[in-house]
């Protein structure tokens, strides 16, 4: 995740819009979190349509009003604005949280490119290792609200036990029957355990079952 930043500067959308332009300051900010590069433009009425939504989404998991413990999520607007003061006037719309990249930074059309963005509004949200989690999560975030964020904690397999959304106390430990489907739905099976296949010893005095459960693999599935 610093990688992706790594001899950028981000700005904090605050009155001051302070930078983040050192490398212990990145670090210190994105590092183990779950990434949303949201990429938009003032001039895109689905952006400004779908921006409240978002920045409630956002809220919701990193405001102390809502949880006990602010997510382990960074969003950051990538803006596709074609002037500077379009981009100051949306960042308006955006919470305070929120990082961004200066309007003359030509790093924002290279992140459109790199993450292939046609369509406006996209949230790319990236793993802690910055391989993509989700190529848009917008409808996802539509649809299902904070409630994605569980999905994406589990399938980017960040550990926060810490994490809890106030009326989700009682059943915070409990595993949902639907662990399976998510796994699934966002293909984070390790590669190395779709690939393994059963070995049989066959050698002198033995004829037992190998252990497939990857101790012998090096790296155990998850």
């Amino acid at each position: 995740m610093v990688d992706l930043f790594v001899d950028r500067v981000l700005l904090k959308n605050n009155k001051e819009q302070d930078e983040l332009d050192t490398e212990r300051e990145i670090v210190m900010r994105l590092q183990n979190r779950i990434l949303m590069l949201f990429f938009a433009s003032a001039a895109c009425e689905r952006c400004q349509q779908f921006t409240p939504t978002l920045s409630n989404f956002f809220k919701r998991l990193t405001d102390e009003f809502y949880v006990d413990r602010a997510a382990q999520l960074v969003l950051v607007y990538i803006s596709l604005d074609q002037t500077e003061e379009e981009q100051e006037s949306f960042l308006k719309e955006l919470p305070k949280r929120c990082l961004f990249l200066a309007y003359e930074d030509p790093y924002r059309r290279e992140l459109q490119a790199m993450f292939n963005v046609e369509e406006l509004p996209a949230v790319v949200v990236l793993r802690p290792d910055c391989s993509i989690l989700i190529p848009n999560a917008a409808e996802e975030i539509l649809c299902l609200g904070p409630d994605c964020y569980r999905n994406w904690q589990e399938a980017a397999e960040i550990i926060d036990r810490n994490f809890l959304i106030n009326e989700d106390f009682e059943v915070k430990s409990m595993c949902s029957w639907s662990d399976p489907m998510r796994r699934l739905k966002y293909r984070v099976e390790d590669e190395k355990k779709k690939s393994k296949k059963k070995h049989l010893d066959r050698g002198w005095g033995g004829g037992g079952e190998e252990d497939v459960n990857g101790k012998d693999g090096g790296g155990s599935p998850w």
